[in-house]
């Protein structure tokens, strides 16, 4: 071959190659990548090499079309998620997969239970015609009944084994109940074990399901165990009276279940804990309780007060910190205080409510407040965990209500209103010093329950006018409102707004009741001047009480209103001013409407020439506009209501 051809071959495809390698890379630049071929070619790679020749290099630019890369102008789609694959092929697949597992739930776990369930009514069906045919003695049944309930906890463990928890579970609760019945008919109806051994046997079912609820973490069959344990008592009862050991069981049982709800999230266990307990004290109380037990029965009683009492502040709660609580948990740490509370409390009054005890009914609704009050300073460190606000709302409610009860049980009419107003006022300073909106509305009741007793509890006045008792519980209701109005005032100034929302409505309401209690006050005891004053039954006379009771009250509403009206404007409070205006529009209707008719007329001269005044003086001074009401309103809105 000749080597000047060869050498002139080289160069041309040489530069051939240069010139697509600059044309490949201008593409690339531009944002277009080519598709390199599948293997390169003789015509497009150049000749083969010969033998000992070293191989031509291979181009870049092939290298880079094989895999060519991402652009700003042409982006590479992303790997498609499985929301944006081809749907027809998603939706066969999801229905093959609900069809199989359809026909596997159909096959396995249906039938499954099916079947136990059908073998199991047959052999209780068996059982039966054994029994009615006296093929199994008692003996046999009670063990057969044992063989059963044991294999049938033993064999639920296979089922746990496989994933079925709680049908393991199921299993091992009818189990249960089987050996407890068979137990149950060895004691009552073939008397073959005697009451203390039928006992123990129960309380060992009862102990075996709570350890395997413990190592299994399974608080369904915790509540098994413990409704399996409530019916202990009742399954061996033998109609005798056996306090001491009924109220041991259960407060065994109810320390366990203590435990359990402050290791473990279990709060429904506390339910069912507490309504057993209830329902099997109860139940012995109607039947069994005497005055001869008033001690041991005190002392039970408490420690089951004492439980339930502690129980909701040592539940593990399910929620995370900062978590809503809902369900059992916030059952547990709200309608269980509430309910043992109340029964609490209902129970020690009912044990001291015999003649030599009665006067110990106030001081008990004194201790109970004293408990819920010392429950709010218990630590929140250590096993104790950290009560919800809600819950020392509760424990504080409790002790004010409780301390609300202790009045009408220690006193009567006019000290029963003074206690509560009194109660009141102390818990509306409390409030505003600790910013609390619960103790508020307390406060708020209390103040509520004194007024009605007030209008409806209190003496009648005696011939003395000013000076008797029914005027001196109005004095004293005066001054708790007048305090109640300064307290909220002052509430309202050095607060912060976000505390001090409220304050405002509270000072004009109690303000309020000062001038209607002062006008209260003062209309019946001119009531009660007119009404003991002795007419020896003359008919004139009767007529001449009520005539000077009527000019009596319209010159009283006329006068307040005056010295009202007259605050007003001294103060700048629009507030007193307006109720000066409703008071004397009142008088205006009284005169008007019934002095015309009642008064004779002297009087009704009078009453009519005062109102005239009055009303006069009032016009003059708006007219005058002391206050230059007309070019500013805002001035009364500057300045709160006042007393």
């Amino acid at each position: 071959m000749n080597p000047d051809l060869d050498g002139s071959v080289e160069s041309e495809v040489g530069e051939l190659r240069a010139r697509v390698r600059r044309i490949e890379e201008a593409l690339l630049r531009r944002g277009i990548a080519l598709e390199a071929p599948a293997a390169p070619s003789a015509t497009a790679a150049g000749p083969a090499p010969a033998v000992g020749q070293t191989p031509p290099a291979r181009p870049v630019a092939a290298e880079q079309t094989a895999a060519p890369r991402p652009s700003m102008t042409q982006p590479v789609a992303p790997e498609p998620t499985p929301a944006q694959r081809p749907m027809f092929v998603s939706a066969a697949t999801e229905t093959a997969k609900d069809e199989r597992s359809l026909e596997s739930r159909i096959g396995a776990q249906w039938f499954n239970r099916i079947g136990i369930l059908a073998v199991l009514i047959a052999a209780a069906w068996f059982l039966k015609l054994a029994i009615d045919n006296h093929w199994i003695g008692p003996l046999g049944r009670v063990l057969n009944g044992l063989i059963a309930g044991a294999g049938l906890i033993a064999w639920s463990e296979r089922f746990r084994g496989g994933g079925y928890a709680a049908f393991s579970y199921s299993l091992k609760a009818v189990g249960s109940g089987i050996l407890y019945l068979s137990l149950w008919a060895a004691f009552s109806l073939y008397s073959l074990l005697p009451a203390g051994a039928a006992f123990a046997a129960m309380i060992l079912v009862t102990a075996f399901n709570g350890f395997m609820a413990w190592v299994q973490d399974a608080e369904l069959l915790a509540l098994y165990a413990i409704v399996g344990g409530l019916s202990t008592p009742v399954l061996i009862s033998t109609g005798e009276n056996h306090e001491v050991a009924l109220f041991s069981y259960l407060l065994l049982l109810d320390v366990a279940v203590l435990v359990l709800v402050a290791l473990r999230p279990w709060s429904r266990l506390l339910f069912a804990a507490f309504v057993g307990t209830v329902i099997l004290v109860l139940g012995w109380w109607s039947g069994y309780y005497t005055d001869a037990q008033f001690a041991r029965t005190a002392f039970f009683l408490g420690c089951f007060f004492l439980i339930f009492a502690f129980a909701p502040r040592l539940v593990r709660l399910k929620q995370e910190d900062g978590a809503a609580i809902q369900g059992w948990d916030a059952l547990a740490l709200a309608l269980l205080p509430v309910a043992n509370a109340a029964l609490g409390f209902i129970g020690f009054y009912e044990l001291f409510d015999r003649p030599d005890t009665q006067w110990a009914g106030p001081w008990l609704a004194v201790l109970f407040a004293a408990f819920y009050l010392l429950l709010l300073w218990l630590p929140a460190q250590g096993r104790l965990r950290a009560a919800p606000i809600f819950l020392d709302s509760l424990h504080l409610s409790a002790a004010v209500v409780f301390l609300t009860i202790a009045i009408p049980l220690k006193t009567h009419g006019r000290w029963l209103t003074i206690g509560w107003l009194a109660e009141g006022a102390a818990l509306m300073w409390v409030a505003a010093r600790v910013k609390s909106g619960l103790l508020r509305a307390l406060a708020l009741a209390c103040l509520a329950l004194g007024v009605v007793a007030l209008l409806t509890v209190n003496p009648t006045a005696s011939t003395a006018p000013i000076f008797n008792q029914r005027f001196g519980t109005y004095c004293v209701a005066i001054a708790v409102f007048a305090w109640t109005a300064w307290v909220a005032a002052g509430a309202h100034t050095h607060q912060d707004p976000e505390h001090a929302q409220g304050w405002p409505g509270i000072a004009a309401g109690a303000a309020l009741a000062v001038n209607a209690l002062i006008l209260l006050a003062v209309s019946l005891e001119i009531e009660s001047f007119w009404a003991v004053r002795h007419w020896a039954g003359d008919y004139r006379a009767l007529e001449l009480h009520r005539m000077y009771a009527q000019f009596s009250y319209s010159a009283w509403f006329m006068l307040f209103g005056a010295i009202l009206l007259a605050a007003g404007f001294l103060r700048r409070s629009a507030f007193l001013r307006w109720q000066a205006l409703v008071l004397l529009a009142v008088s205006v209707a009284k005169v008007f409407l019934v002095d015309m008719s009642e008064l004779s007329q002297g009087y009704r001269i009078l009453s009519f020439l005062g109102l005239g005044a009055l009303l006069l003086g009032v016009s003059f001074v708006y007219q005058r506009d002391w206050l230059n009401l007309r070019g500013a309103k805002a001035d009364d809105g500057q300045h709160g209501p006042s007393a």
